[in-house]
């Protein structure tokens, strides 16, 4: 199976922006996402992550629950990246769909505009599979 382009990969973002559910959509619509093929070294040293292959997405804002439910002058909008080829190397290494881990990590991201933790997340997560 062929890795898609970074277009492609685009599309699935798009498409998984626009299968969240309401009202999280329209919370969310003013959020940027990009696409890249890998993370900048600002944000792996900031997150003290040495491998790029690590680092599958990141939010880069202010979250709701920080003021940034209402934009100040000069601040730039909320942004989700997703890193392509860490996440199609994390895709060849399990059983989810590219689709699935796409959405997995765009919501993940999500979740930090709407002001979730890490550790918010991993407890939600683990409480939906019981």
């Amino acid at each position: 199976m062929m890795a898609p382009s970074l277009d492609a990969f685009e599309g699935l973002a798009a498409r998984a922006l626009q299968e969240l559910p309401e009202p999280f959509r329209s919370l969310a619509a003013d959020v940027i996402c990009l696409v890249a093929e890998f993370p900048e070294d600002e944000p792996l040293r900031d997150l003290g992550i040495d491998d790029p292959f690590g680092l599958l997405g990141l939010f880069e804002g202010i979250g709701m629950t920080d003021d940034g439910a209402v934009p100040m002058t000069g601040q730039m909008p909320n942004r989700v990246w997703l890193y392509r080829r860490p996440i199609l190397d994390y895709w060849a290494e399990h059983t989810d769909t590219l689709g699935e881990i796409v959405t997995h990590v765009l919501i993940h991201e999500i979740g930090h505009h709407f002001g979730f933790s890490d550790e918010d997340m991993d407890r939600i997560e683990t409480q939906g599979t019981r």
